[in-house]
């Protein structure tokens, strides 16, 4: 698998993952900040963020992320950081996501 094809994958099951009151997926959210593989496409690396830092889905959304890309056939490895800066704004979502929330 290419390094493209491996960071479309990544990002598909990225939206898979939603925080459980906002109906809309993490990625689309703009809650990704970094996606980085290695060259083999064997090790993954993801910095990520929460839309608040006291967020009370926080555990929940993290460990749901690493599952779901630990399940990506040929990753051997797996980070997911969670980072707050810079801090995440509305600006950062998709149109899609905001349309979806109502926000255009």
């Amino acid at each position: 698998m290419t390094q493209l094809e491996m960071q479309e994958r990544v990002i598909d099951v990225l939206r898979t993952v939603y925080d459980p009151e906002i109906p809309v997926n993490i990625y689309d959210l703009g809650l990704i900040y970094r996606i980085e593989l290695n060259d083999a496409c064997t090790e993954l690396a993801v910095d990520m963020t929460l839309t608040a830092p006291n967020c009370p889905a926080a555990d929940y959304i993290m460990e749901d992320v690493r599952q779901k890309l630990e399940t990506i056939q040929g990753l051997a490895k797996v980070d997911v950081n969670l980072v707050f800066e810079p801090e995440w704004t509305k600006d950062m979502m998709s149109e899609e996501a905001k349309l979806e929330m109502g926000l255009l």
